[in-house]
């Protein structure tokens, strides 16, 4: 399978810049002939999936921004959401920072699942990454 990276956007972490990353995504995935239905789904899904980072953005120490990267392979749109510090700042939990409700993650998840054909989330519990996989598949 080959990779072809389409587009690199970087956001600030905020609920404000979700249609942005979602216009993005939607535009990428019509070029690439997913059906209005998935577009919709992959649309839920993203939004779910830069929520979830972006709670997670509230437990750091330093601010932090989005990077989303849109890659295509010969089967599927691949988005991967990054939560990364602003500035180079080390990213560390806050000492104050509110435990997240394990069970809201999971829901969460678990709607992330919902909506697209792969999900993988990936949450570094010493430095506070998040980054998360959603692959969509095009039709055959």
């Amino acid at each position: 399978m080959a990779k072809r990276d389409l587009a690199e956007l970087k956001i600030p972490a905020s609920a404000a810049f979700i249609p942005v990353a979602k216009r993005v995504a939607v535009t990428l995935g019509g070029q690439l002939g997913l059906s209005l239905v998935d577009l919709d789904e992959l649309s839920i899904a993203l939004t779910q999936a830069c929520d979830s980072a972006i709670a997670a953005a509230r437990n750091l120490d330093a601010p932090a921004d989005l990077k989303l990267n849109y890659f295509s392979t010969d089967r599927a749109l691949v988005v991967d959401v990054d939560l990364v510090s602003q500035g180079g700042h080390v990213m560390a939990p806050s000492p104050t920072a509110v435990e997240v409700d394990a069970e809201l993650q999971r829901l969460a998840y678990e709607m992330i699942r919902c909506f697209v054909d792969d999900f993988r989330p990936e949450i570094e519990p010493l430095t506070g990454h998040v980054r998360f996989r959603m692959v969509k598949y095009l039709a055959s």
